[in-house]
């Protein structure tokens, strides 16, 4: 799907992309990039529904996010959560990410699957796009609590 001269995808789109993909959520979160591929692996395969979602300027990847069982916090009753929400600086403030989410809300509710999560310590970020603030919840190994949001 083309948008300002951008294209969303998911990766089952693209396949080819896998190993860049997880390189370059890798690069931005510091998780292994041998769990991106893990996750990834199984959405390509059809192991899971929760997928990967791109967003491209040319062949470039400039945004991104997942959706994933659990994003690293102690409430595993609230699944699935989208992660690794990220936009490269130089495109931030265009609504990419917020396309992006949108994407992400309507696939998964295409596949029945609603609602979904994030956690994040951004506020008034995601309200912009139909999430609301549910609970705090304690990231694994973290000191803080951070905030659980919901898109129903």
């Amino acid at each position: 799907m083309k948008n300002e001269g951008f294209e969303y995808l998911t990766l089952r789109d693209r396949p080819e992309l896998m190993d860049a993909a997880a390189e370059w959520f890798h690069s931005k979160w510091r998780v292994p990039k041998s769990a991106y591929l893990e996750c990834m692996s199984a959405f390509l395969s059809g192991e899971t529904e929760y997928g990967w979602y791109l967003c491209l300027d040319g062949e470039r990847i400039i945004a991104g996010m997942g959706v994933i069982e659990n994003d690293f916090h102690d409430r595993k009753d609230l699944t699935p959560n989208v992660c690794a929400v990220y936009t490269e600086e130089a495109y931030r403030g265009r609504g990419i990410a917020g396309r992006l989410l949108n994407i992400v809300v309507e696939d998964m509710r295409a596949k029945g699957i609603s609602p979904v999560y994030l956690v994040t310590d951004h506020t008034g970020f995601y309200e912009r796009y139909g999430w609301e603030f549910l609970c705090m919840v304690q990231g694994d190994g973290e000191p803080d609590m951070t905030r659980m949001y919901i898109h129903r």
